[in-house]
């Protein structure tokens, strides 16, 4: 136990952003660096090291949370570093990105402050890269077998990252022109800089995995010309189909996905394009979609000078504390204030978007909508609550619906989808197609990072026994468990 006395004798305390001012003008992450090591020993202090961690249980990827919590508390990172990879491929990515329900089954949780687990976690991977603790790990000898793995995602990188490492020759298909899937042209760069996805690709690369770019496997190269060429496939292509809303006035020009409007925003960040086609810069911005992507699209907007920003809800606005129905260790929905919810702009929940209105130019300047409200279990529109607001630019950003299947791949593999029009696979990440596995949400559906990457682990797993009949590669999870937090 790190220190007996420490939830009793430390409070919480959480990573500090920078001056809302100072961090909307430019595009770096929005933590003060280097503001939690001065107190991240005292905060992992306060780990109770219980005799049944749930924290556990909350996390997919099974971190030995209390051990490293220990170990940042003495303050022996290297230690500290070798047990978080030990279940974590990519510690950088969820430190930042994941919204952390290992804290909310964190049992000190029950009745104080959880532990800030997520900060302790991005600190020691943080200290980890700036000490020299992270190497490439190469296999000590090579197998002879081949896979390939289409997606370079957090899945895809887990499972490419684990089959490496197994001594297995792999190659990442990616049809993006960088590697990263959502991770690179999803997320904004004031979440997570591209640093940290650069650094964790030179890594892989000097442990053997190869990369190949700008390659749709559907499209620019033929499912069965892959198969032949590998001895296994991994699908691990995301669920990348945006939830559409198909109201009057849909067609106008400036309404978009949000993923047509984000990775934008990165492309100028990465250098290949000085203003972004789609910019917020002084208009009215409407994000439909109360999720973590609406957050980006909040904080995209923010950054890039829009007059005004409200993001809609067709949901009720949350608690702050839980349910009854969401009671301790589950992950509970609660009303949640991200960095760019503090930057500024209007939040309005029990809502639903009628209809668009244009210009005589074929352009979005208004939203109409009314208000909602559930009754017997059905959302109802509440008469006489329709509204008018201006909107010279929209994102939709309610979700997505499943695997992209306009390219071929999933016809040209033949796989079976499941009821939820996912790709099916069994215990062992097989789909129904011989040599053909798949992980992330493009098997369980869109879901959490900390999925993807336990996903991409259990597949790797699952590949290996495939080619070599046993695996001593770990296996967080199985496919059909949804017993944690989805």
């Amino acid at each position: 136990m790190a220190d007996p006395k420490g939830f009793l004798t430390t409070g919480r305390e959480a990573a500090k952003t920078r001056p809302v001012g100072e961090r909307v003008k430019d595009w770096n992450e929005v933590y003060a660096p280097g503001s939690l090591l001065p107190i991240i020993s005292k905060q992992a202090g306060r780990c109770m090291d219980c005799g049944i961690p749930f924290c556990h249980n909350g996390c997919p990827l099974g971190n030995l949370i209390p051990e490293w919590n220990d170990y940042a508390y003495r303050e022996d990172w290297t230690a500290a570093s070798e047990r978080l990879h030990a279940t974590n491929n990519f510690p950088e990515f969820t430190g930042r990105l994941c919204p952390a329900p290992c804290e909310s089954a964190c049992v000190l949780g029950i009745n104080q402050p959880a532990v800030t687990i997520k900060n302790v976690e991005v600190s020691i991977i943080d200290k980890a890269w700036d000490s020299g603790d992270v190497t490439p790990q190469p296999p000590e000898r090579l197998s002879g077998k081949t896979v390939a793995v289409i997606g370079s995602g957090p899945a895809g990188l887990a499972a490419a990252q684990q089959l490496t490492r197994a001594g297995h020759t792999v190659a990442v298909y990616e049809r993006a022109d960088r590697i990263g899937g959502l991770l690179r042209y999803g997320i904004p760069e004031f979440k997570m800089e591209k640093s940290h996805i650069n650094r964790r690709i030179e890594q892989m690369r000097a442990e053997g995995t190869k990369f190949r770019t700008e390659v749709e496997i559907g499209k620019d190269l033929d499912a069965a010309k892959l198969r032949r060429r590998y001895d296994a496939v991994v699908i691990a292509a995301g669920a990348t189909v945006s939830r559409d809303l198909p109201v009057p006035g849909r067609e106008l020009n400036g309404v978009h996905f949000a993923m047509e409007y984000l990775p934008l925003a990165n492309k100028v960040q990465e250098g290949d394009l000085t203003v972004s086609p789609i910019s917020a810069e002084g208009k009215h911005v409407v994000v439909i979609g109360g999720g973590d992507t609406g957050a980006d699209c909040v904080g995209t907007a923010h950054r890039q000078g829009a007059a005004s920003v409200t993001q809609l809800e067709i949901m009720p606005k949350p608690g702050e504390e839980r349910n009854a129905n969401q009671p301790w260790p589950t992950f509970p929905m609660l009303y949640k204030v991200t960095s760019a919810h503090e930057e500024g702009g209007e939040r309005v929940y029990s809502v639903s978007t009628t209809h668009f209105e244009g210009d005589e130019d074929g352009n979005v300047q208004a939203l109409h909508l009314i208000e909602v409200e559930f009754k017997d279990g059905k959302l109802e529109q509440k008469p006489g609550t329709e509204r008018r607001i201006p909107a010279q630019l929209v994102t939709l950003a309610m979700g997505f619906t499943g695997t992209d299947q306009s390219n071929g791949l999933v016809q040209q593999f033949g796989v079976k989808l499941d009821e939820r029009g996912n790709v099916a696979r069994d215990a062992d990440y097989a789909t129904d197609v011989e040599g053909v596995f798949v992980a992330g949400d493009a098997g369980r559906g869109q879901s959490l990072i900390v999925w993807a990457i336990a996903e991409g682990r259990s597949a790797a797993r699952g590949v290996d026994r495939f080619l070599t009949g046993a695996s001593a590669l770990p296996a967080p999870i199985r496919p059909t468990d949804r017993s944690l937090t989805v």
